[in-house]
């Protein structure tokens, strides 16, 4: 027999990282983290420089044609970023 108030752990923890303001640092972390795993080696392995700021993910790459796939593929790289960490995070991509 639970009460309704009682939190969880996750609950008070996301509550925590709001209250914090943290939580939008804690996801742009994750992000570029899991650059290499939603981008893949190919993609990853060109990428020289990656940060997000103001909600924009910038990307520097080495490769002509990879800077090319990635103008491509705006739309999609920001919606799989976003369903990675289940929410908005980045609303747009600088190709570097």
């Amino acid at each position: 027999m639970g009460r309704t108030n009682d939190k969880t752990l996750k609950e008070a923890i996301n509550q925590y990282l709001d209250a914090l303001k943290l939580r939008r640092k804690f996801d742009e972390t994750a992000l570029l983290a899991a650059w290499p795993e939603l981008m893949g080696q190919a993609i990853s392995n060109r990428t020289k420089q990656l940060f997000i700021r103001d909600k924009k993910l910038f990307v520097r790459v080495e490769s002509a044609v990879i800077k090319n796939e990635l103008l491509l593929m705006r739309t999609q790289i920001i919606g799989k970023m976003n369903e990675f960490v289940g929410r908005v995070v980045i609303e747009d991509i600088v190709i570097l």
